[in-house]
């Protein structure tokens, strides 16, 4: 009896016991390290003015520009340039040197208001309870806790995390 493409491939996986599991860390002065830290900032001098604002803000960073963008309901009044260039100065570009200054670079702002079907698909634009709110379009994320290492963390993840945090001194030190 012969057994089916599907259940070949089925047997194949169910027999496989190695795999090979990778992982990264983004350090500082990263783009993608730089796009959280803007977003960040943009959603704290939102909530710190209106602790009920909707932020959903995307930020994208090249060739000493910087851009934000998506859909913010709030009532506090936020300069958004200001904030962006802010944020940009603590994580340290203050000189085109380091590809990005704040004082100089270019900076985009596309914010509209949430849209009236986003907000009530999300929050019911204050009908729902707590408990029926939902998080919008999130990413998706997994993990785990290991006994690999003393954090609890795949060793993977440890390493990467480490190696990140001793490229972020040596470029801070100038070692």
């Amino acid at each position: 009896r012969s057994m089916s493409a599907t259940a070949k491939r089925q047997k194949v996986v169910s027999e496989a016991r190695e795999f090979l599991f990778s992982s990264e860390s983004v350090n500082e002065g990263h783009p993608d390290k730089i796009a959280d830290q803007v977003s960040d900032s943009v959603l704290d001098a939102c909530l710190k003015e209106d602790p009920f604002s909707k932020v959903a803000c995307e930020t994208a960073t090249k060739d000493n520009m910087v851009m934000i963008f998506g859909e913010i309901t709030t009532k506090a009044k936020i300069d958004y340039e200001a904030v962006v260039r802010k944020a940009a100065e603590e994580i340290g570009f203050i000189h085109e040197d380091v590809g990005l200054n704040c004082h100089t670079c270019k900076v985009l702002v596309n914010i509209e208001e949430q849209s009236p079907d986003i907000g009530q698909g999300v929050h019911g634009m204050g009908t729902k309870k707590p408990e029926e709110i939902g998080a919008g379009d999130q990413g998706h994320m997994f993990g785990y806790a290991s006994d690999e290492t003393p954090e609890l963390m795949p060793l993977t993840h440890v390493l990467a995390t480490q190696l990140g945090a001793r490229l972020t001194e040596v470029r801070k030190s100038g070692a």
